[in-house]
C-alpha cells in the first residue's frame, strides 16, 4: 500500500522539478522590482553634448522635456519669450508670449510653478507643492485640483516645450554644427550655431481619414490646415548652449522665416518667429509654497445651489427632505 504513494509522490515531485520555463518567466517577471518611470530611465542615458553635428543625436537633446531636464539637472528656473508676427495681403498679426518654470528639487514628482502669458491679455499658472496642485487664469484666483488628471504635468512640458514646438514647426529641420567649448553661469558648456537643415524624409504612418462634418470646414479650420500642410521654412538662425554634463540645453536664441504660399481658396502669409530662452538658479531650492489664499476643491459643484440662493429658493438639508417626503399624500388605493 505504501508503494504506490511513494511513486506518486515521486511522480509529482519530478513534474515540480520539470516546471514550464514560461511560467518561471511570468513568475520572475511578476515578482521583480519595479522599473523606474520613464522620464527617469530617459534621464540615465549618458548624451555626448560635444557631438551633436550628428542628426539624431540633435533631436534626441532638442526633445529632453521638462521633467527630464529637472531630473538631469536639479531645480532651476526656465524662462522663454516667444514672437510671432503674421504678414499677408489681409494685414498682419503680432503676438509676443513669455513663459517661466521654477522646478523645484525632487525630479518628476517635485514641486513646480508655471507660468504663461502672451500679449493677447491671456494666461494660466500652475504650482504644484506637496503633490497638491493649484491653477488660475492669468487674472483669476487659485483654485485647488485634487483630481488633476496629469493636467499639471502636461501644463509643465507645455511651458518648457517652446524649442520643441519651434523646431516642430520648422519640420524639425533645426541643425547644429561649430562646437565649441564655453562656459554658462560656472559651468562647462558646448556653444553650437542652429541653422536650417536639409528637409528629411520622414516615415509616413498609415492615419484613418480627418472625419469631415456635414456643414464643411469653418474658415479658421481651413487656415489653420493650409499652414500645416502647405508652410514652407525658409531660414532658421541662431544659437544653443548645451551642458556638457547633463545635454540640457541652458540657452537658445533662434529667429525664423517661413511662408504659406498663394492657393485658389487662401491668401498665403508669411511667419516670423523668435526665441529667446535660458535656465538660470541651476542648483537652488526655490522653497516654493501653497498660495495663502485659493478656492478649495469641491465633490459637488456649488453653481446650482448658488442660482437658488440668488433667487431666494431655501436650501433643505436632510431632516426636512425626510420631513417633507412622510408628508406626501398616498396614492395606494
Amino acid at each position: 500500500m505504501l508503494r504506490p504513494i511513494a511513486l506518486a509522490l515521486a511522480g509529482a515531485a519530478l513534474l515540480l522539478s520539470c516546471a514550464d520555463p514560461v511560467d518561471k518567466a511570468a513568475k520572475k517577471r511578476i515578482f521583480s522590482p519595479e522599473d523606474p518611470p520613464k522620464v527617469v530611465a530617459s534621464a540615465a542615458e549618458a548624451l555626448a553634448a560635444a557631438e551633436l553635428d550628428d542628426v539624431q543625436a540633435a533631436r534626441r537633446v532638442l526633445s529632453i522635456g521638462a521633467a527630464e531636464a529637472t531630473e538631469r539637472i536639479g531645480p532651476h528656473r526656465y524662462t522663454a519669450s516667444l514672437g510671432f508676427s503674421w504678414s499677408g495681403k489681409n494685414g498682419s498679426v503680432d503676438l509676443k508670449e513669455t513663459r517661466a518654470l521654477t522646478a523645484g528639487p525632487g525630479g518628476v514628482n517635485g514641486d513646480f510653478h508655471a507660468v504663461l502669458t502672451n500679449s493677447g491679455d491671456q494666461g494660466l499658472e500652475v504650482l504644484r507643492v506637496g503633490g497638491t496642485v493649484y491653477a488660475k487664469s492669468r487674472y483669476g484666483k487659485y483654485r485647488q485640483r485634487l483630481r488633476d488628471r496629469g493636467m499639471a504635468e502636461r501644463e509643465r512640458e507645455e511651458v518648457y516645450g517652446a524649442l520643441r514646438e519651434v523646431n516642430a514647426l520648422f519640420k524639425r529641420r533645426l541643425s547644429l554644427s561649430s562646437a565649441a567649448p564655453a562656459e554658462y553661469q560656472g559651468r562647462k558648456v558646448w556653444r553650437y550655431a542652429a541653422k536650417l537643415g536639409p528637409e528629411a524624409a520622414e516615415a509616413e504612418v498609415a492615419l484613418p481619414p480627418v472625419p469631415q462634418p456635414k456643414d464643411g470646414v469653418d474658415p479658421s479650420t481651413q487656415r489653420r490646415r493650409a499652414f500645416d500642410e502647405r508652410r514652407q521654412p525658409l531660414s532658421l538662425d541662431g544659437s544653443l548652449l548645451v551642458d556638457d554634463q547633463t545635454g540640457v540645453v541652458l540657452s537658445a536664441k533662434l529667429d525664423g522665416r517661413m511662408k504659406v504660399p498663394d492657393a485658389p481658396d487662401l491668401p498665403g502669409a508669411e511667419l516670423r518667429i523668435s526665441l529667446a530662452s535660458s535656465l538660470s538658479d541651476i542648483g537652488v531650492d526655490p522653497r516654493l509654497q501653497a498660495p495663502k489664499e485659493f478656492v478649495p476643491d469641491a465633490d459637488k459643484p456649488q453653481g446650482i445651489a448658488d442660482a437658488l440662493d440668488r433667487f431666494g429658493i431655501p436650501r433643505r438639508d436632510n431632516a426636512d427632505a425626510g420631513t417633507a417626503s412622510e408628508e406626501e399624500p398616498d396614492d395606494s388605493p
